[in-house]
């Protein structure tokens, strides 16, 4: 089954009829190695193809038209967004995750504290995606001069979690805000560091049908089989939490 992973001018398919086009599902770069095999239960809505973005492109692309029926955000801001405008059906919460530092194995950074440490090269996403609103929350509650200290040590903000992942295991950063659903999926050349819990976002995953989905039907099929399904199974055994 070959499942599509770049978000594509997905209109026309070159089907017969909605119901032999794929089923297109747009994923935040975090669920990539929960839902990259999900086809639904027991494959009964094959074919779909996941796309994986960060959040706020799949949303973008839902509102140029780009033809994805499923929307699976790692927040509820973009459903919600996108169901207030009338392009998607109300949003259905289906997974919670924690933010954690990442840094390399051999790293001596154990505490986010430590990230004040001068000359340091720190990742975080940028603006416009969850992880790295998630990343300024926790940035912004630490006490002013530990917050700005490591602000300036910021050197990047990528557009999704796999790109911060990526430049950690290249060796190319000091330390990134990313998944702790990420680290578990990674090489081995990274670890996880914990970020206190008076400190750790609520961070809420949740899904949308589109609008103008051909498939309706089916796409809120694949949206309630995350929630208890094969679905969910497979989101539990990569890490995730229940919703809330």
């Amino acid at each position: 089954m070959a499942i599509g992973v770049t978000l594509l001018a997905l209109s026309g398919c070159g089907s017969s009829g909605p119901e032999d086009d794929p089923l297109i599902v747009g994923a935040a770069s975090s669920l990539r190695t929960a839902l990259a095999e999900y086809q639904g239960e027991e494959d009964s809505l094959e074919p779909v193809r996941v796309s994986f973005a960060g959040s706020d492109l799949i949303a973008s692309q839902i509102r140029q038209g780009a033809g994805i029926d499923v929307i699976a955000a790692a927040s509820t801001a973009d459903p919600t967004a996108l169901y207030k405008d009338g392009l998607a059906e109300r949003p259905v919460e289906y997974a919670r995750n924690e933010v954690v530092i990442a840094v390399p194995t051999e790293s001596d950074i154990d505490a986010i504290e430590d990230l004040e440490k001068p000359g340091l090269d720190i990742v975080i996403g940028d603006d416009a995606v969850p992880v790295g609103t998630y990343a300024r929350k926790i940035i912004g509650g630490l006490p002013t001069q530990t917050g700005d200290a490591i602000e300036q040590n910021v050197r990047s903000e990528e557009p999704d979690v796999s790109s911060i992942t990526a430049k950690l295991v290249q060796g190319a950063a000091d330390a990134g805000f990313i998944y702790a659903t990420d680290v578990l999926s990674a090489p081995e050349d990274i670890k996880a560091v914990e970020i206190p819990e008076t400190l750790q976002p609520t961070v809420v995953y949740s899904a949308a049908v589109v609008s103008d989905s051909p498939r309706p039907e089916d796409a809120a099929r694949y949206i309630d089989d995350l929630l208890s399904g094969t679905g969910a199974e497979d989101l539990e055994e990569a890490g995730f939490l229940p919703a809330p």
